[in-house]
């Protein structure tokens, strides 16, 4: 079946073009379409031997999701119902206005085609956009076959692998991000509309706020507030310990006891009359083993957010945009995925070889080359979709190619793989323990032998400590200097942005892909405030964001908290569990209809009860919105 005419259709318009430039060799004709000038179609042919040779392709693109799912027009004005109906209150798929002329053209180029083609990103959302694609194509043309590509960079050579494998679309992903729109859409309009319409009465500052309410947002707000009540409620307590200091070979070795401290003075100082009685220590162990530093595990979303924000003075909505911007330019692969192990087949070789020309880690690179190479170590996740992050081809960091966020996030993710690849850092350790009356003291000190990966990867830190002079055991001495101290317990500190973003992978709210977005919502709504950690902390060249929750933050929080409801909004259960269920809908365990409606029941009960008892809610605004903190 010679001269098939195949439509094929990305996500984003830079990917469209960097397919069609591969596919075509580069021969293609550019056109643009009506209403929107940031779509083209480019028109070339190209060898699809599984649809017999020769086809005629349009290629085109999408700009992200291509329609939206609201209520019917009755339920649109904030007045226009009570909020708990919009529950059950009829919604409809739209295309935006800015969208439709997209969507008139894949309906128009359709029409003349025998296969579509989707090239959306290979993950849920991707998996729904090209759902939304299909629908449109089956407009005009409902005979219309529908394929997908499988890839996760746009280098030439996988695109053009992706291109002769095509695969089925899975139809489970698009379900399960059909029902999170549905489920964001009914529960954040109820309880904001509900939360709005309830405390804009109570203060000025509040009259002209949307004071919005999402799933993730408020578990994620919760955090934040926690963090913070912890911190303002601590009450340092007074401890004390014993130091036990020895001079040899004009070194000062300094001991730890092993008890770390108490909080009793009195038999500190019983403890410390005893050691001094015993006068003379003596060496219970003397052990010297090689020790190593692991070299890092192969870089995931989650991982690039957390490590991003700690050392390279972005955050994590910044971190995400920039690896997107890197990915569509093909300097990266797809920054979105869970995965921290390489497949077997995977060409470590020749995307080390591509760094070999850097002029600060082409040395290092050209090293693994020579006989430095091991193959990365496995992490314990798989989604099954895309390989880890790495660098796919060269960009010159100290060129133009990049603007200077890119050339951060770009070096990060390539010293990260090159670390990877490399070998663990080794050394000698040695530990020294001795007894004092009736209590153990030890040291502890290092040698680094070999770098290895630390060469190349300057965010991990793993130092030689001051060499210890010789020790055996069995010897006793009179330690130089013992001392009976105080200190003062200290306060956590606030929760900085790569802690919150742990605490939110690890309680399952929001994807890899949308953490970042939540944390930008709660301070886009003004639940909470950022500044920079005193003191920096953490390593090369970090401004670390801490979180301040506002007045109004803390106010919904205890508030919601305040409600006693079974499981608060502001915890990560209830959102936890609508992830899992989203889960199920992918592996086949459940339908789309069965998670929507238990999720929507289970928080239609928080809905009832928060209503019935919304004066809590409004008390604890009052409190410190209006009242500055005040009961």
């Amino acid at each position: 079946m010679p001269g098939q005419r195949i439509l094929c259709v990305a996500e984003k318009p830079a990917i469209a073009k960097a397919v069609a430039q591969h596919l075509s060799g580069g021969r293609f004709t550019t056109h643009s379409i009506t209403g929107n000038q940031y779509v083209k179609n480019y028109e070339f042919t190209y060898n699809f031997q599984q649809w017999g040779g020769n086809c005629t392709v349009t290629m085109t693109s999408v700009l992200g999701h291509l329609t939206g799912l609201d209520f019917d027009q009755r339920y649109r004005g904030w007045t226009s119902c009570p909020p708990s109906q919009l529950f059950d209150a009829t919604t409809h798929i739209t295309v935006a206005k800015d969208k439709q002329s997209i969507a008139n053209n894949i309906q128009a180029k359709a029409r003349g085609a025998a296969i579509l083609f989707i090239w959306t990103d290979c993950d849920r959302e991707g998996e729904h956009i090209g759902g939304e694609v299909r629908d449109q194509a089956k407009k005009g043309n409902s005979r219309i076959v529908v394929k997908r590509a499988k890839f996760s960079n746009t280098e030439r050579a996988h695109v053009i692998q992706a291109a002769q494998t095509p695969i089925e679309m899975d139809e489970r992903q698009v379900s399960a991000v059909s029902a999170r729109i549905e489920l964001d859409l009914r529960i954040g309009a109820a309880f904001t509309r509900m939360q709005t319409l309830e405390l804009q009465r109570l203060s000025e500052n509040l009259k002209d706020q949307t004071i919005s309410y999402g799933s993730c947002q408020f578990p994620t707000l919760g955090f934040v507030v926690d963090r913070y009540n912890r911190v303002r409620n601590f009450k340092p307590e007074t401890f004390w310990l014993l130091k036990l200091m020895h001079t040899r070979d004009r070194i000062k070795v300094n001991f730890n006891w092993k008890r770390g401290h108490l909080f009793d003075r009195a038999i500190v100082t019983i403890i410390f009359e005893q050691c001094l009685d015993a006068k003379y220590a003596q060496v219970t162990k003397v052990q010297k083993k090689p020790t190593k530093n692991w070299r890092p595990l192969p870089l995931t979303t989650v991982e690039l957010q957390m490590q991003g924000s700690r050392f390279l003075r972005l955050t994590s909505a910044q971190v995400m945009a920039t690896a997107e911007k890197l990915y569509t330019k093909g300097f990266i692969s797809y920054p979105r995925t869970e995965t921290d192990q390489f497949p077997r087949e995977f060409d470590f070789q020749t995307l080390i070889q591509r760094q070999t020309q850097d002029h600060s880690w082409g040395q290092f690179a050209q090293g693994l080359l020579d006989g430095g190479f091991q193959t990365p170590r496995s992490g314990p996740h798989n989604d099954q979709a895309h390989p880890p992050i790495h660098p796919v081809t060269y960009a010159a960091t100290n060129g133009n190619a990049l603007d200077e966020h890119e050339k951060k996030v770009y070096e990060f993710v390539t010293r990260r793989y090159l670390a990877c690849c490399s070998q663990d850092a080794t050394g000698e350790a040695t530990d020294v323990e001795l007894l004092w009356g009736t209590e153990t003291f030890s040291t502890h000190g290092l040698l680094v032998l070999e770098r290895n990966y630390l060469d190349v990867y300057p965010y991990d830190k793993w130092e030689s400590s001051q060499q210890l002079p010789a020790f055996t055991v069995g010897e006793t001495f009179e330690p130089t200097e013992a001392n009976m101290t105080d200190g003062k317990t200290t306060a956590p500190g606030y929760l900085t942005e790569p802690e919150l973003i742990g605490l939110m992978d690890a309680n399952g709210i929001g994807t890899d892909a949308t953490m970042a977005e939540h944390i930008s919502k709660i301070k886009d709504r003004s639940y909470v405030d950022t500044r920079p950690r005193a003191g920096g902390g953490g390593g090369r060249n970090t401004a670390v964001q801490e979180f301040i929750p506002t007045t109004l933050g803390i106010a919904l929080i205890e508030g919601y908290d305040n409600v006693g409801l079974d499981v608060s909004v502001s915890k990560p259960f209830l959102r936890k569990e609508m992830e899992l269920k989203m889960k199920a809908i992918c592996e086949g365990r459940q339908s789309r209809m069965e998670v929507v409606q238990a999720s929507l029941d289970q928080y239609r009960d928080v809905f009832v009860r928060t209503q019935r008892d919304i004066d809590v809610l409004k008390r604890s605004v009052t409190k410190y919105v209006v009242n500055g903190g005040r009961a």
